[in-house]
């Protein structure tokens, strides 16, 4: 389908995977459609939440907050133009993709098991990419992969899926988390900051409007 000339670039959501050592990025998972809507949740962490009075408007973090989204996959267009893999495979590539963020690799998971064998006495967690979930140049965020649920809704004739409804939930990561010199907790104090920037925008009220004429 052509555009418009001069009609703005639409701009995909998705999943950036980048070292968590260099930065460096290894993985890039756009999403095929932007979800119509995202849910997220900010859980305060209060110092006061004990009981103790003097606590009471301390804050021992920034917010634990969580994102959700359900995103489609369809490969009828694919299908129709007569794309290889689409045709070998179905969507079950980009499922895959989505799929392995909550996995080790089969490396890793090999190499663990011949240390193991070995009678190696400390053997560390497996550490991952670092997953950025990225909507709009100025939503780029560090976070964890918590959730993850898929609906296969149509299949071809060899029974890949063609079409499904993907539920993602994410955790993201803050300074609380990984630290300050992690590349996590620089992207998280960014982000903060960003809302910061935001909220300097925002419009203020004022007393007269709530109906007081004075706070005593």
């Amino acid at each position: 389908m052509s555009s418009f000339p001069g009609s703005p670039k639409l701009l995909k959501g998705g999943i950036v995977l980048i070292d968590p050592a260099t930065a460096q990025v290894q993985r890039i998972i756009a999403l095929q459609y932007n979800p119509e809507s995202l849910s997220r949740t900010l859980q305060v962490q209060g110092a006061g939440e004990g009981g103790d009075r003097s606590e009471a408007l301390r804050l021992k973090g920034p917010a634990v907050e969580t994102i959700k989204l359900e995103a489609e996959i369809d490969a009828t267009d694919e299908m129709e133009q007569g794309e290889a893999v689409v045709g070998e495979a179905g969507i079950s590539p980009q499922l895959a993709a989505l799929e392995t963020l909550l996995y080790p690799s089969s490396g890793q998971l090999t190499t663990n098991h011949t240390l193991s064998s070995l009678g190696t006495l400390e053997i560390l967690p497996m550490e991952t990419a670092l997953p950025l979930f990225v909507f709009g140049q100025n939503r780029v965020i560090p976070v964890r992969v918590t959730e993850f649920s898929v609906t296969e809704e149509a299949f071809d004739p060899n029974l890949n899926p063609i079409r499904a409804k993907v539920s993602l939930g994410m955790r993201v990561l803050s300074i609380d988390d990984v630290g300050f010199t992690h590349k996590a907790g620089s992207l998280f104090m960014s982000y903060l900051q960003q809302k910061e920037g935001l909220r300097a925008k925002a419009q203020g009220g004022n007393l007269g409007a709530l109906g007081l004429t004075g706070i005593s």
